[in-house]
């Protein structure tokens, strides 16, 4: 048999569907870790992690970049994908409920079409912007029930965690706008840059604190998250926006309380109403719609 050639947009597809499937575990995986260790040291052990996975693909690579880096926007997008967002969104998730996380980032894609209009003036067709619609009604069914009857959830919770989106719709269009880059070392110095703007908040927290006592159970979850989560899904992600619209990649994030939901019936018996599945049918109708390919006259 010879060689199959995967055309670049199905290697975005690819990348992106995987990344689905590592992220719609992490709400679960956060929660968990989130109720033994602190938002911000959680944070930055996460992304050291990460940042040593990292560093080996960093080497091999860099030697292959001639062109200067663009630092001012790798520090942003480590700022503003890694720093900021992740203490935004731990701390969110010590306020509120999984389900409840993962409802909220469902406007994730919304925010990304939106910015994606705005600032790297990609068309919307009507296929994608209606494909939005439905995935983002099926994240409300999807949310709505655990939400509605689950404690635990805050507003200061849910408040945190729209600001987490509205940051990761920052870092997407700034890794949108560097698909001409050496992924990994766009990935990789991100990653590294936001991880020690990390580092002052740690220190000082375990200052007033003193560091935590984690459990097997918390570094386990720590290490599939800096590993997975955050090298391997980051990487993925960005390579996706090398060939995919911005907003068809933000619309593939509505799959993360699809997953979610899934994992936590699997993993922690959680029930899954028909309301939800029903959810769950928009996102992937939502999603197929968004992402078929759409003929010029179409517009």
């Amino acid at each position: 048999m010879g060689n199959i050639q995967l055309s670049q947009r199905t290697k975005g597809f690819i990348s992106i569907i995987v990344v689905m499937l590592i992220w719609g575990s992490s709400f679960t995986v956060t929660k968990v870790v989130v109720t033994e260790v602190q938002p911000f040291i959680f944070a930055t052990l996460r992304h050291i992690i990460a940042s040593i996975v990292l560093l080996p693909f960093y080497l091999i690579h860099r030697k292959k970049v001639t062109q200067p880096l663009p630092y001012g926007k790798l520090a942003l997008m480590g700022l503003t994908g890694i720093t900021v967002y992740y203490c935004f969104f731990n701390s969110a998730m010590s306020r509120i409920t999984a389900s409840t996380g993962a409802l909220v980032e469902g406007l994730i894609p919304v925010v990304i079409a939106v910015l994606a209009a705005l600032i790297l003036k990609e068309h919307l067709h009507k296929k994608t912007v209606t494909g939005i619609v439905l995935s983002v009604t099926g994240v409300i069914l999807v949310g709505f029930v655990g939400t509605a009857h689950q404690p635990g959830n805050t507003f200061l919770g849910s408040f945190l965690m729209v600001c987490a989106v509205l940051l990761w719709g920052m870092y997407t269009m700034l890794s949108r706008s560097l698909k001409s880059s050496d992924i990994v070392v766009v990935t990789s110095v991100s990653t590294f840059i936001g991880t020690a703007f990390l580092l002052p908040v740690f220190f000082w927290e375990i200052y007033q604190h003193g560091m935590p006592v984690i459990s097997t159970k918390a570094w386990v979850g720590m290490t599939y998250l800096g590993c997975f989560s955050s090298a391997l899904a980051y990487f993925l992600y960005n390579r996706a926006l090398e060939s995919l619209p911005a907003a068809q990649v933000g619309n593939f994030l509505n799959l993360n309380p699809v997953i979610g939901a899934l994992i936590a019936y699997l993993f922690l018996k959680d029930t899954i109403t028909s309301l939800q599945l029903a959810g769950a049918v928009l996102v992937l109708a939502g999603i197929w719609l968004s992402n078929r390919k759409v003929s010029p006259e179409q517009g």
